[in-house]
């Protein structure tokens, strides 16, 4: 039998269609979902995969069974979903795995007002009610297209009316929504390449640069679940390939790289050089303190030093937070910080729900351009003070151990510790991260130095005491990325 604890991850479900995730595990999750909520009715949305009608649909049936609607959003970004959510204050349900390959679908699911849902904000729940035959409306095994019940039953005959379903068209308003963090009227005719990879910003991109004074060429615009040209993965450099060379080409002033679902976004510069989540988090954070003086701003621990000294910097107040969405947003909300990014090239706003948003971002960006004639690797050089070693992944034979055994290693030389997120070390002109994967028996390594020969010697360093305590499986970091886990980078970078 599938497993549910296979695919319910610490902040979505993900997994290969149909062998680790099918349309009858889909119905009951729906049922789940919509018995968790207890909403009048949810949103539901999928990206451009192949598999994507087949599984909304039976959630869409599971959660018309319990007597719940369904607004159907039909394709959209993730981030359009938020907006739905936002807007219309209903649950959410997004079909999507990202920036996995075609095989994979998921879902990711907020509550009403884009709240997050997570492993400690309600996944746990709904996986546990999905699993549990005696919570579902049908029992298990029945195909999705006949799992429905009829209007006025319940699979054991006394239960609710079903709920309706009716379409939604948000996607002018969703564009209204995202230029209207900039002032438009300021925008100069930039240059913009924009990679989106086959995926959903194929629908939402063109739709949003519509109005505005962009020149703007689109690479791979049509949806094709299956992205037949490159993973929509741009934290993978070598998924920019395309996006490098269309920009020196076309002598762009900036480049956009999108994923899979087009929540994220990653920058080239006008030389085709990448800009990383943190240097973008700092080049934001910086512009919305321009609008909004003295404000909370947050970053993830991962994130570079850089981040937190250019708030600092630009009269704002940073506040460091766990990595994942679920943690960020919750700090967001409790701190009222007008925004926050993460290394991941996750960027969350505070007028849009505090949900994440790259649109959002590179709108600001251009916003950014628009009111210099320096050249975007001008506007970001200051900000490149630092080496980093991007997010390295360790196969070892127990993560948790493995960070306890570098803490007890660490603290023994009088080193700085902090175990908010994994473990946190400063050591002197280096620090660095490990912190267990969610899913694999993985250790996450992010080190940043002040030079590349000290970030070098910190991975030597680290990777010496894993050797030391006898945890590690292997003798070389993995390079291969997991697709298990959206929020966090297993890129390796200089």
């Amino acid at each position: 039998m599938k497993s549910f604890e296979a695919v319910f991850k610490a902040y979505d479900v993900r997994g290969v269609v149909p062998d680790e995730l099918d349309a009858r595990m889909c119905y009951a999750i729906g049922v789940a979902f919509s018995r968790f909520c207890q909403a009048k009715r949810v949103i539901v949305a999928r990206d451009a995969r192949v598999s994507g009608i087949e599984l909304g649909s039976a959630f869409s049936d599971g959660v018309l069974a319990t007597g719940t609607d369904v607004a159907d959003l039909g394709l959209a970004s993730t981030d359009m979903l938020y907006y739905a959510s936002g807007k219309l204050d209903l649950p959410a349900a997004m079909f999507t795995a990202s920036h996995n390959p075609g095989r994979y679908n998921g879902i990711k699911f907020c509550l009403s007002g884009a709240r997050p849902v997570g492993s400690e904000t309600g996944l746990v729940e709904i996986r546990n009610m999905a699993q549990d035959p005696l919570g579902q409306v049908v029992t298990p095994g029945t195909p999705a297209s006949d799992a429905r019940p009829d209007a006025n039953t319940s699979g054991s005959g006394n239960g609710p009316t079903a709920g309706r379903s009716d379409h939604i068209e948000l996607l002018d308003d969703y564009a209204d929504h995202v230029r209207s963090f900039v002032d438009v009227a300021s925008l100069r005719p930039l240059k913009v390449v924009a990679d989106v990879a086959n995926g959903m910003g194929g629908l939402v991109v063109p739709r949003i640069f519509a109005r505005l004074p962009f020149d703007l060429h689109l690479l791979y615009p049509e949806l094709d679940g299956t992205f037949p040209n490159h993973p929509a993965d741009p934290i993978q450099e070598e998924n920019l390939k395309d996006l490098k060379a269309a920009v020196i080409e076309k002598h762009a002033d900036v480049g956009l790289a999108f994923d899979g679902d087009a929540d994220r976004v990653f920058l080239v510069d006008e030389r085709a050089e990448p800009i990383s989540g943190s240097l973008t988090t700092a080049l934001v954070a910086q512009a919305m303190l321009a609008k909004h003086p003295g404000s909370t701003i947050l970053y993830n621990l991962i994130c570079s030093k850089v981040v937190p000294e250019v708030i600092s910097e630009s009269g704002g107040a940073p506040v460091r937070t766990r990595v994942g969405h679920s943690f960020i947003k919750e700090v967001m909300a409790s701190t009222n910080a007008v925004f926050g990014g993460e290394h991941s090239g996750h960027y969350y706003f505070r007028d849009n729900y505090r949900a994440d948003s790259g649109l959002i971002a590179a709108m600001i960006v251009l916003e950014v351009m628009s009111a210099t004639t320096e050249p975007l690797s001008s506007l970001t050089s200051g900000f490149r003070r630092y080496a980093s070693s991007g997010e390295i992944n360790f196969v070892v034979n127990d993560p948790v151990s493995a960070v306890d055994a570098v803490a007890s290693i660490c603290s023994s030389s009088g080193a700085h510790l902090d175990r908010t997120d994994g473990l946190s070390v400063e050591m002197g002109d280096w620090w660095f991260n490990v912190r267990p994967s969610n899913t694999e028996p993985l250790l996450r390594l992010n080190v940043e130095a002040r030079t590349e020969q000290g970030c070098a010697h910190g991975i030597e360093e680290v990777r010496s005491m894993l050797r030391g305590a006898k945890l590690l499986d292997d003798t070389e970091p993995s390079g291969a990325p997991e697709h298990e886990e959206e929020h966090e980078d297993s890129r390796r970078e200089s």
